[in-house]
């Protein structure tokens, strides 16, 4: 590890009854952006986790991640466009970018109502494929397209994850990695202590659990608290594009991201981190223990469902003969309502203890958002920046499931 993230020597001093104010579990992207947000005003934060640190085993690395405003739930609205105001603040704060822009193309039957609202709330405007981008897409008569013309892009992930740790150090923080956290425990003076596999232990004022695709399994040993969260094995596919359209889709060239609703499920970026590849996967994939992956199952059916809407939808650009070029597994931790679970622990632990899960696969994006509300609640008992964009966080409460497994799914 850096010598620059070396854990610091810290005591309990003076007017401190706790070596940190804020302790982060899981260095993802939600916990490295708590992490800082808590630096950022000041408070002692220690973030700690379990593998390498921007390790390829979770849900925060790889080349892409897209950023649109394209969402049929409402809610998220807010969320994500105070997210694109933090993005940019980090990107001014570190002085490079991570976040290159592009429209994003909405596309389906138009009896699919989550892509009508999606189009609505963007304010996305209805436009006739064949005459953008060379005609890369083809699709079915009757079908909706239209395209968000701003606000959209490509955030570089693991790039990303390093900016924000590298930014909570520069604002105080302490970083460890390679300390896997087995407990977390009510302080006898109060406050928490978070011990780690290696026996090391540290006191907490409060703390912040992002652990992924882990949460169920931590949450379930530490408080005995049952979260209704599937890690899923997913697949990140890039495809080469056929000779003489290279440059046509490109972020450079304004190529879009793009999200299509019919079956299967595609999305996609312009070709942007590989040269001559382009990214097209599919949503979903087989569950999995994230502590017994065998990193190969779905691989064949997720990849021969892409092959088939790529020859479907864009044949005359992308080659879908002989399979992708580059396979990447990752994971995705599915919610039954594919919302998020930002909220207080409880029981025992009461507001002592912050918890951010659940992300379902379309939450990094959320990342300084997100970082920021937990922060916020575990240091002031609430999230003034959530009200103040008005994001609506009873939404994500754990206790949706409360009688109710499908939690906010009911509602729609």
């Amino acid at each position: 590890m850096a010598a620059s993230l070396a854990l610091p020597q810290v005591t309990a001093s003076a007017g401190h009854r706790f070596e940190f104010d804020l302790i982060v579990v899981g260095a993802g992207i939600m916990g490295s952006c708590a992490a800082h947000a808590a630096a950022s005003r000041g408070a002692r934060a220690l973030l700690l986790e379990r593998f390498d640190l921007l390790h390829h085993r979770g849900s925060s690395h790889g080349e892409s991640r897209i950023i649109r405003d394209a969402y049929a739930k409402a809610r998220y609205l807010p969320m994500v466009r105070l997210a694109r105001r933090l993005w940019a603040d980090a990107e001014a704060e570190c002085g490079y970018r991570v976040l290159t822009p592009a429209p994003h193309l909405s596309m389906g039957p138009r009896s699919n109502a989550s892509l009508v609202a999606a189009v609505e709330n963007a304010g996305a405007e209805e436009m006739d494929l064949a005459l953008r981008w060379g005609g890369a897409f083809r699709v079915p008569d009757g079908w909706l397209t239209a395209v968000s013309e701003h606000g959209g892009g490509v955030l570089s992930a693991t790039k990303a994850v390093a900016m924000f740790q590298a930014l909570a150090v520069k604002k105080g923080a302490a970083v460890r990695d390679n300390a896997e956290v087995v407990s977390i425990e009510k302080g006898p003076e109060g406050g928490v202590v978070v011990k780690t596999s290696s026996g090391e232990e540290f006191h907490g004022a409060k703390c912040v659990v992002t652990v992924g695709a882990w949460a169920s399994k931590l949450l379930r040993s530490v408080a005995g608290v049952e979260l209704p969260i599937q890690p899923m094995h997913t697949l990140t596919l890039y495809w080469r594009i056929k000779p003489g359209c290279e440059r046509n889709l490109t972020a450079k060239a304004g190529f879009p991201t793009f999200s299509s609703y019919g079956d299967p499920p595609v999305y996609g970026t312009p070709s942007l981190e590989l040269p001559g590849l382009i990214k097209i996967s599919c949503d979903g994939g087989p569950p999995c223990d994230p502590d017994g992956r065998d990193w190969v199952s779905g691989d064949r059916e997720v990849t021969e469902r892409v092959a088939r809407w790529i020859e479907e939808s864009m044949a005359g650009h992308v080659e879908a003969a002989g399979g992708p070029v580059i396979r990447q597994s990752c994971m995705c931790s599915m919610t039954p309502d594919a919302d998020f679970v930002i909220d207080f622990l409880g029981g025992d632990f009461g507001e002592d203890v912050v918890v951010g899960a659940g992300f379902s696969g379309h939450g990094f994006k959320m990342g300084p958002a997100v970082g920021r509300f937990l922060a916020e609640m575990a240091i002031d008992g609430k999230a003034n920046t959530a009200v103040e964009a008005g994001v609506e966080l009873g939404h994500y409460r754990i206790n949706r499931f409360a009688g109710n497994p499908m939690g906010n799914a009911k509602d729609y």
